[in-house]
């Protein structure tokens, strides 16, 4: 089954281009990354998907109903944590959770205490005493709380000092092992390539790139970095499949798609000192996306 499956999606706010044509699929128990810069669409997707907004055309559905018609019904298994966290300010910790908890039909007194220890949370704060970061931890116990059955999170790292944050990937490994979909945006590579089963990169409010991890960092792209003895040109590198060439003083690196008995075979043409064959990291794969952007 599908937790999320979005066909064609299509938002416009007026003339100004929200998303165009967004298709795919969130299996259940899976992962999912959703990367791409700001403006690239991803908030858009996210706040159809919660029915913030209504979509222009095309259909999104979360466990099999459309989100828009059954929001209601929905919100109660999901978890959200937005980019920003808005709270009560005079409320403390604990009546602002004890409150979020009052919309779910279920005992959440437990679990609140133990995902506060998690994130070495003080529920006797007031929420006007708490740093950003602290009123993002606030905002993960928030959206786990009901153990729900989706986790969609936007830029959910952002604010969590070093600690917090490996704690929070623990958190979320340990929801996914217990049958919890999640949805991550965002623009932190590293986090997105550690988590996540599969990833879309969306660009200019569309879909460039769908593809599970594995395939996008190791079968696509090989990074060559080459130690040369003797200084060619950049037109030594013209073929097919190069791409992110870079050259400084006697080492030249780029990325490469394609045959790699054809690359090896133009690169022992040179008087090569030194070969480093890697796979590159998410990160060097987005940038080539956007590399006309850049």
């Amino acid at each position: 089954m599908n937790v999320i499956e979005i066909k064609n999606l299509t938002k416009y706010y007026g003339k100004s281009r929200g998303i165009v044509d967004v298709s795919f699929t969130v299996e259940e128990g899976e992962i999912f990354g959703f990367i791409g810069p700001n403006g690239a669409g991803k908030s858009t997707t996210i706040r159809i998907l919660l029915s913030l907004i209504y979509p222009t055309s095309g259909s999104a559905a979360i466990f099999g109903k459309d989100c828009i018609k059954f929001a209601p019904e929905i919100a109660g298994n999901i978890g959200y944590l937005p980019s920003e966290v808005f709270y009560y300010e005079k409320m403390k910790v604990i009546d602002l959770l004890k409150y979020s908890a009052s919309f779910y039909k279920k005992d959440c007194t437990k679990r609140i205490h133990e995902l506060a220890e998690i994130m070495d949370l003080d529920l006797k704060k007031r929420i006007d005493d708490l740093s950003f970061g602290t009123k993002k931890k606030v905002g993960i116990v928030q959206s786990l709380l009901h153990e729900p059955k989706l986790i969609i999170l936007d830029e959910p790292t952002s604010g969590l000092d070093p600690l917090m944050q490996q704690k929070f990937f623990s958190l979320l490994l340990e929801e996914n092992k217990k049958g919890a979909a999640v949805f991550l945006s965002s623009h932190v590579l590293s986090e997105v390539q550690r988590l996540c089963s599969r990833v879309a990169i969306i660009k200019e409010g569309k879909i460039i790139k769908l593809e599970k991890i594995r395939d996008l960092t190791e079968n696509n792209y090989k990074k060559f970095k080459i130690e040369i003895k003797r200084e060619i040109g950049r037109s030594f590198f013209d073929m097919d499949g190069i791409s992110n060439l870079e050259m400084e003083n006697n080492i030249a690196s780029f990325l490469y798609k394609g045959n790699i008995n054809l690359i090896i075979k133009k690169i022992s043409e040179a008087e090569i000192s030194n070969l480093w064959i890697e796979e590159p990291s998410l990160e060097e794969i987005f940038m080539h996306y956007y590399k006309k952007e850049i």
